[in-house]
């Protein structure tokens, strides 16, 4: 089983036959404020990663000195039946997730009494808190160490509350091939939710249609879980970076950008496409349209093993200036606009993140390296040198933020590389993001996005819609 893989790993990370344990609640249900409407299940993505339970109300255990995996799961009672179905027995449950120990969720404390660790690894300290709920003892701190009354000494060991986290991350970073398949299935679905969209598309449309034309495909195909807000942006909005009302009509002349995924088994996709509401791009638009590819594809090409993040973003950040430079938006030299940050303006957020069971996934920051500090680049979500196994997004984008660009032009020092005429007129512009998913390999890449992207292939498939 791919989680036995997943343990097996992060056992690998703890010293061999310390008297440990390692324990992780799963997510239970949600309610909205105030009354019993459940929201959609997810569970929570270590202990996903760690068992392949996706029901709620679970916990596990794993004993570092024996290798043993427990598994405990919530008894239910004939009401539960009633209300929402079949209820498993521990027969079915043992036969669906093979622990070595399989045990009714109240017995957590017993089972951890028995074993008697000298360290109990959680997640943080409110798993802490609810171990001591169940009658666990032991003292904890954020550093881990041991506190208060009984520190080090309580009947049940001591909680620690980094060491797991680090772990997981150090596992979750690098995909197994099982996960990698697990992604290209995400992958290919949301492919093809997303050609789907780009054919509806016609002017008047309101954000939302689109929306449900993305999801009707993705839950046609089998995926039920959106991996977070999709964002489907028309003419202005398409410059709000995490913009989520998706209410407002998509007008002839203007660009729609979409940016959203689904789950396939817990494992996301995340793709950015921009296109225009007509049949084919204005003159502006591709040229802005342009520069934005440019530097994807000189992102792209330079994500192989051994890259760093921070300098993909900043030949990413280069060739915008340059694109925008060659349309007149911006003047000078790009050396200069590169120097004084210009590109910031117009690129304000970071190249891509790690992509898993999370899409912005763990493990973007090893430990003692900060985010730089410079406009634009502070908040690129990975500085880690590429590794084969890692899974990343590329996704520059090229944006016209009132917010940015009226300051600006106040500005002594940037105005003089802004045509501000021009920005004037462009306020309204909105932007442009374009995103794939890539899995370094140990040659290279593989790209798990195929949606058109380069200017002929979208108008190509945008003339079927209009």
């Amino acid at each position: 089983m791919m989680n036995e893989l997943h343990r097996k790993k992060l056992m690998d990370c703890f010293e061999e036959g310390q008297h440990g344990v390692v324990f992780v609640k799963g997510a239970g249900l949600m309610h909205r404020y105030g009354t019993d409407f459940e929201f959609p299940f997810r569970q929570e993505s270590q202990f996903l990663y760690l068992t392949g339970v996706q029901e709620p109300d679970y916990a596990m255990l794993i004993d570092l000195r024996s290798g043993e995996y427990h598994l405990f799961a919530p008894v239910r009672d004939v009401q539960y039946a009633v209300w929402h179905g079949k209820v498993s027995t521990m027969e079915e449950i043992q036969r669906r997730y093979e622990p070595d120990f399989l045990h009714a969720a109240d017995r957590v404390g017993e089972v951890i009494g028995e074993i008697g660790p000298d360290r109990i690894y959680v997640l943080d300290e409110e798993q802490a808190a609810w171990l001591r709920e169940q009658g666990v003892r032991g003292g904890v701190s954020a550093t881990g160490e041991g506190t208060g009354a009984g520190a080090g000494t309580g009947t049940h060991g001591r909680f620690e509350t980094t060491a797991l986290v680090d772990a997981l991350t150090d596992c979750r970073l690098i995909k197994t091939e099982d996960e990698i398949d697990k992604l290209r299935e995400a992958a290919r679905v949301n492919n093809i939710a997303h050609r789907e969209v780009m054919k509806a598309l016609r002017p008047g449309m309101c954000e939302y249609e689109l929306k449900a034309v993305f999801e009707y495909h993705q839950q046609k195909h089998g995926l039920m879980q959106p991996a977070y807000s999709g964002i489907h942006a028309g003419g202005v909005n398409s410059a709000i970076l995490h913009y989520t009302d998706n209410n407002a009509p998509i007008r002839d002349g203007e660009l729609y950008l979409i940016d959203a995924g689904y789950e396939f088994d817990g494992y996301a996709s995340d793709v950015t496409r921009t296109y225009p509401a007509a049949a084919r791009f204005t003159a502006r638009q591709q040229q802005v349209y342009e520069a934005v590819l440019e530097a994807m594809e000189r992102a792209i090409s330079g994500a192989v093993p051994g890259a760093k993040m921070e300098d993909l973003h900043l030949a990413a950040a280069r060739a915008i200036m340059e694109g925008l430079a060659d349309a007149d938006v911006v003047r000078g030299d790009v050396d200069d606009m590169m120097e004084k940050n210009v590109f910031a303006l117009f690129f304000p957020h970071g190249l891509g993140h790690f992509l898993g069971l999370d899409t912005h996934d763990v493990g973007g920051y090893p430990k003692g390296v900060d985010r730089i500090d410079r406009p634009g680049i502070r908040f690129l979500r990975a500085r880690r040198d590429l590794q084969p196994g890692m899974v990343v997004t590329i996704e520059p984008g090229c944006y016209f933020i009132p917010a940015l660009l009226k300051p600006a032009l106040e500005d002594k020092e940037q105005r003089a590389f802004l045509n501000a005429s021009l920005l004037q007129e462009m306020m309204e512009f909105g932007g442009v993001r374009i995103e794939d998913n890539l899995v370094i390999t140990e040659d290279g890449h593989e790209n798990l996005t195929d949606v058109p992207k380069t200017v002929a292939d979208i108008e190509k498939l945008r003339k079927v819609a209009i």
